[in-house]
């Protein structure tokens, strides 16, 4: 499980904004690539992503479990 509390926020943040833009949303992302550095990321749809250098993977589950 990813740990970065500013990682894991900015990811959220990109997740909702994607929910919120696409209320009835017909794929769920797997997860969220994220840059280390800017926090601007991408939501991934598929199974084995592929990250570019200094990006990470914050999977949908960590997203969405509570505590941050």
């Amino acid at each position: 499980m990813f740990s970065d509390p500013t990682l894991i926020q900015a990811a959220r943040r990109i997740y909702r904004t994607y929910c919120h833009i696409n209320s009835k949303i017909i794929k769920q992302p797997l997860g969220v690539a994220i840059n280390k550095d800017s926090l601007r990321g991408h939501l991934i749809f598929r199974e084995r992503p592929i990250l570019l250098p200094g990006e990470c993977f914050i999977r949908l589950n960590e997203l969405e479990a509570e505590g941050y």
